[in-house]
């Protein structure tokens, strides 16, 4: 046993004997003023652990001021805030913090918030005198601060009947798993939990009642961005712990924020190279939820997957049976028996929608010797635009007799697809002939043909049939277009079937 846990130890028997002593004291009901006075410094004692938490009701006018606290024991400071008991009730809860100040998000998060619930109670939790602290330490202490939030959510209840449906509790890295405690010691269930890429370190692999877990409110959502999956750097919790868990471009690496180039610097710079790096990629979930609260009509939308490798080969783009939902705020509440595990592709910058496709397409032949990984990129063409020069991701060599999927994302809404270009670059004459093959069905070299493209659309959830535009041969050709046709979705997967003799 360490030093600080026997202190703790220590810490916990004297404030249990206490606890005994002062009860027997008062059970039998001494009127004496001495007496009186050392009951008084008793209960004082068994105060000095507990945390300092504040709950700061911030004004829409002033999102980044502490204008008025309110404080469990005293109604009179809900009045004198104007807290309105029938709206909804948002505790934004930090995480762990170095320099003892509020982060620059917390004043967005709570203008966000405002802006989309104008009559809403935005209560920001303050407990930074002890998340400034060693991050084990504040990592220890996120249950007893929770215990602290489940009392005042009590309160709330008692006092004025605040209604728990309405109260949804936003957590950050070890705000997301103080959110968590505070859920699971209420003495009632309150309606939601956000946890934004909860913390990894302390609180990975253990079991549900030491973090955030799907127990803790009646819908638990979680955004994952900065995963153990991230060179091993566990800074969020890779395991889902929600009811429904989003992981954005993976969970970890997120466009824009350059982490591949902060630890080339490191050498240079020293680890300070990595600090607005790593801070970028744990902080994108803030950014990502307020994005969903003041872009409504452009919510990004994400899908459920049984892995990131699956989505990335765009294999998981239904929307049937609850298998999509929007990231964020507008959140679709499903309640299934195990987490459901979410994937979406974002932008660097908000907005952070994209658009996804799936793209599917069978290289037809009668011999299966050809197994090659051709550099491809694509271009789409729609009624409202065009994205051009998209890089194919080719996750596994090209074979013929199968079907293979690609994911291809834009970052605009092109409209309705009416025509796909792909394109090869700088490709040696031998595979500008086996390209040339496949594209145009020419059976001189490999008997290898493709004749249409199935597409489906995830926003919109539209399939569609492309078929080839120019039915030429020849390998001097490095482009080949295909265009809407009638052609059934399901044509391309059927089997002819035998006739009965």
């Amino acid at each position: 046993m360490n030093i600080f846990s026997f202190q703790c130890v220590s810490w916990l028997v004297l404030l249990s004997f206490t606890a005994l002593f002062v009860a027997a004291l008062e059970e039998e009901n001494f009127s004496n003023a001495v007496f009186g006075n050392f009951l008084e410094d008793l209960r004082d004692l068994s105060d000095v652990n507990k945390p300092n938490v504040k709950f700061s009701l911030r004004n829409p006018s002033q999102p980044d001021d502490d204008v008025c606290y309110i404080v469990r024991g005293k109604p009179e400071t809900l009045n004198s805030c104007d807290f309105n008991n029938t709206s909804k009730t948002f505790l934004v809860i930090h995480g762990w913090t170095v320099s003892g100040l509020f982060e620059s998000w917390v004043e967005k998060l709570v203008a966000a918030l405002y802006a989309r619930e104008k009559n809403a109670n935005v209560i920001v939790v303050d407990w930074l005198d002890t998340a400034q602290n060693y991050y084990a330490v504040a990592a220890q202490n996120t249950k007893m601060v929770g215990q602290e939030v489940g009392l005042f959510i009590d309160w709330l209840e008692e006092t004025i009947n605040v209604p728990l449906e309405k109260l949804h509790l936003i957590g950050y890295s070890l705000g997301a798993h103080v959110a968590g405690f505070a859920g699971s010691h209420a003495t009632n269930k309150v309606g939601r939990i956000t946890g934004l890429d909860p913390a990894g370190p302390d609180f990975e692999g253990v079991h549900a009642h030491r973090r955030l877990s799907p127990d803790d409110a009646h819908f638990v959502d979680v955004l994952h961005t900065f995963t153990r999956g991230s060179l091993g750097l566990s800074i969020g919790i890779e395991q889902p712990v929600g009811h429904v868990d989003i992981y954005p471009n993976g969970g970890s690496f997120q466009p824009g924020c350059n982490l591949r180039g902060a630890l080339e610097k490191i050498a240079s710079y020293g680890i300070l190279a990595m600090n607005n790096a790593i801070r970028c990629e744990h902080e994108r979930s803030i950014h990502l939820y307020i994005d969903s609260l003041l872009n409504e009509e452009e919510a990004s939308r994400a899908y459920s997957c049984g892995s990131n490798d699956m989505f990335d080969r765009g294999m998981c783009l239904q929307c049937r049976k609850n298998r999509c939902n929007s990231v964020g705020y507008k959140v679709s509440k499903v309640r299934k028996a195990r987490s459901v595990k979410m994937f979406t592709r974002t932008r660097g910058s908000m907005p952070f929608r994209v658009f996804h496709y799936q793209l599917k397409i069978n290289f037809l032949g009668k011999i299966n010797q050809l197994e090659t990984e051709p550099a491809l990129t694509v271009s789409l063409y729609g009624t409202n635009g065009d994205a051009e020069d998209l890089k194919l991701n080719v996750p596994e060599k090209i074979t013929t007799k199968k079907t293979h999927s690609f994911l291809v994302i834009t970052e605009k809404d092109i409209g309705d697809l009416l025509m796909l270009k792909f394109k090869w670059e700088e490709s040696t004459s031998s595979l500008l002939t086996l390209l040339s093959s496949w594209w145009y069905g020419d059976s001189t070299n490999f008997d290898v043909q493709i004749h249409k493209v199935r597409v489906r659309a995830g926003e919109t959830q539209k399939k569609i049939v492309l078929c080839l535009k120019d039915h030429q041969t020849g390998s001097s050709v490095q482009e080949v277009v295909f265009v809407k046709c009638r052609e059934p979705w399901r044509s391309l997967s059927k089997r002819p079937k035998l006739k009965s003799q």
